[in-house]
């Protein structure tokens, strides 16, 4: 029944002609999925005049590119989305189908996996696949961060998952590859769209992305309380980095939402990665484990953190935390003021 269905494909996020971080990601997931299957891989590729954004998604580890070129597609809307990846999707059979786990990514794999009556594993943190079924193994936490859960489409194709951005590595770019770009033709009507976009608001904000930043310190419940957490406030404001927390925290109105790192929270890749008073459950590990430089400072030794940390200090926070900031201050007035720690 499967036969027909070859090929890993991937769903290309763009914004007025920027591809997004997270599609780049995905190609580097879906190149080590292709070859182990010995299949094409290939990106998904909507819009209005995008066709010059295919070498990019070559050079990033695609063989091909399914172009959908059409006025309708200038902005992103469901329906019209919906309705393009659909006539790929009948008419060349991909056996698997990745997308970005963002905001637009979530509601076109939702709307597609609907109408084609297939399955689709949200949020995945892990890829692999089951050669001798094709089976892909999509894995994420669940019950709470408790346990990994691999969850297989094994009565419909094809399969599909949602990948949070900073979670996989894009591949580096490879300009020398060469692909075959496929373009298609699909009829579209503004008015017989039921939604308009009439305009688009961007974000203004000049406040500091969690996902942006290159040093976090993050605190855990292992800081006692509020008070306590302020020590993960100053070191912070000490070194030039961005706080962030595990989900007891934010729970306990100590820190935002914005502010969570985990697999509710954010996904970040940072160049160092403070977990202070973090024992480290699956849920906030999947959060930050990409980091270049992973910190930890836990007085459990055998605090499940330290098995991704970097550096592990064994020992009681309220009394390290202290010590680092008095030092850190001291290597700045060495330095005559601010220091760089990236």
């Amino acid at each position: 029944m499967f036969e027909d269905y070859r090929g890993v494909w991937v769903f290309i996020e763009q914004n007025e002609g920027e591809i997004e971080g997270v599609s780049l990601e995905l190609l580097g997931a879906g190149r080590k999925l292709a070859d182990k299957l010995s299949v094409p891989l290939s990106g998904v590729l909507l819009g209005l005049e995008i066709k010059e954004l295919c070498p990019e998604i070559i050079s990033y580890g695609a063989d091909q590119v399914f172009v959908v070129d059409h006025a309708v597609l200038k902005d992103y809307r469901t329906e019209s989305y919906m309705k393009g990846v659909i006539l790929l999707a009948e008419k060349y059979k991909p056996e698997i189908f990745l997308y970005g786990a963002t905001p637009n990514g979530k509601d076109l794999a939702s709307a597609v996996a609907t109408d084609l009556s297939t399955g689709l594993t949200a949020d995945t943190t892990m890829l692999d696949v089951d050669l001798d079924n094709r089976l892909l193994e999509a894995s994420r936490p669940a019950f709470g961060g408790n346990i990994m859960a691999t969850i297989l489409c094994k009565k419909h194709r094809p399969q599909m998952g949602t990948v949070r951005p900073k979670v996989m590595k894009a591949l580096e770019k490879d300009n020398s590859r060469i692909g075959k770009i496929i373009e298609e033709e699909i009829f579209l009507q503004e008015e017989d769209m039921r939604t308009k976009v009439l305009k688009i608001v961007k974000d203004v904000t000049k406040k500091a992305r969690l996902t942006d930043a290159h040093v976090v310190v993050a605190g855990g419940k292992g800081m006692g309380d509020l008070q306590g957490f302020q020590l993960i406030h100053e070191l912070a404001e000490t070194i030039g980095a961005t706080v962030g927390g595990t989900r007891d925290v934010v729970e306990a109105g100590w820190l935002p939402h914005e502010q969570q790192v985990g697999q509710t929270g954010e996904t970040i890749t940072p160049k160092i990665y403070f977990a202070i008073g973090i024992s480290g459950a699956i849920q906030h590990i999947v959060g930050m484990k990409n980091s270049e430089f992973i910190i930890a400072i836990n007085k459990d030794p055998n605090a499940p953190i330290f098995d991704v940390a970097t550096y592990g200090i064994v020992g009681d926070a309220m009394e390290i935390v202290p010590r680092l900031i008095e030092q850190f201050k001291v290597l700045q007035k060495e330095k005559g003021g601010e220091v760089s720690y990236v």
